[in-house]
């Protein structure tokens, strides 16, 4: 039986409030990304954060853009997230008051096996000016999200302005894997972390209508933390609940059981809380 050893006992205290003499617990709101969800990581962690802690995790899934809207808003408890500079900023502004790092993969380019645009195995910037100088579809999620956010910061590192105004840059507007989906059909490149990419290979028999054609390098990591919100701003959101589920999240058991979800025999996140 694996020890659970967190923090001050605090997860202790939050499940004695809330299962003492049979009180049903209180729900957690969270509105965390669509990798998260997609992936189907929150269906496997949740049911194991209740055992431990009587909190029941709801959540909406969004791009981090809305995520961090929802909140600004107070519209939750709690965010779970990937675009660090914006959380950063967020921190900054006062709309969250800590930030803990939980698990990174990275992020990766994908294209048709047959590669038009001939960017197999360039580092991310000159495949990215090549599909640019070439005309080749390349999809983005246009949507404010983690992933588009990271999409932008490569193309102005690749070069030139963000080419949304060029006929061969189409804008989905949706998540990741209906993003994927729309670039098969599309025989074009996109952007994806390589968790939901995993995902989508195991939705297709892993074999996938597109293929990794560019990955590694510092500049892809993709690393997803917890935000608690500001009290200040948002006094009504339950701090303590999500205090816990950051605890927990960073517990030994739950770095385990991410580290132990796995796909087609791949991981598809690496949890890094205790790494600095």
């Amino acid at each position: 039986m694996i020890r659970k050893n967190w923090t001050g006992g605090l997860l202790a205290l939050v499940a004695s409030l809330f299962l003492a003499a049979g009180v049903q617990a209180k729900a957690l709101m969270m509105a965390t990304t669509t990798s998260t969800d997609n992936t189907g990581l929150l269906d496997y962690l949740a049911p194991e954060f209740t055992k431990d802690t009587g909190i029941e995790l709801k959540w909406t899934s969004v791009g981090t853009g809305k995520a961090l809207k929802l909140g600004m808003n107070c519209d939750v408890d709690v965010l779970l997230v990937h675009a660090p500079p914006a959380e950063k900023k967020y921190i900054k502004d006062g709309y969250a008051e800590s930030r803990r790092e939980i698990m990174y993969n990275d992020f990766v380019i994908v294209g048709p096996k047959a590669d038009p645009a001939g960017v197999k195995g360039m580092a991310v910037e000159k495949a990215l000016s090549a599909i640019r100088s070439k005309g080749e579809a390349f999809v983005s999620r246009g949507d404010n999200s983690g992933t588009n956010k990271k999409e932008k910061l490569l193309w102005k590192a690749a070069g030139g302005p963000l080419p949304e105004k060029e006929s061969w840059y189409v804008q989905t507007g949706q998540g990741m894997l209906a993003t994927l989906n729309i670039t098969a059909e599309r025989g074009g490149y996109t952007m994806t972390d390589r968790g939901t990419y995993i995902k989508y290979s195991h939705k297709n028999g892993g074999n996938p209508p597109l293929d990794v054609v560019v990955e590694g390098g510092a500049i892809l990591k993709n690393q997803y933390s917890v935000l608690i919100l500001n009290s200040n701003n948002c006094p009504k959101a339950d701090k303590e609940m999500a205090q816990a589920f950051s605890e927990w999240l960073t517990s030994d058991k739950a770095q385990k059981l991410i580290e132990r979800f796995r796909l087609l025999g791949k991981p598809l996140f690496i949890p890094n809380a205790h790494k600095g």
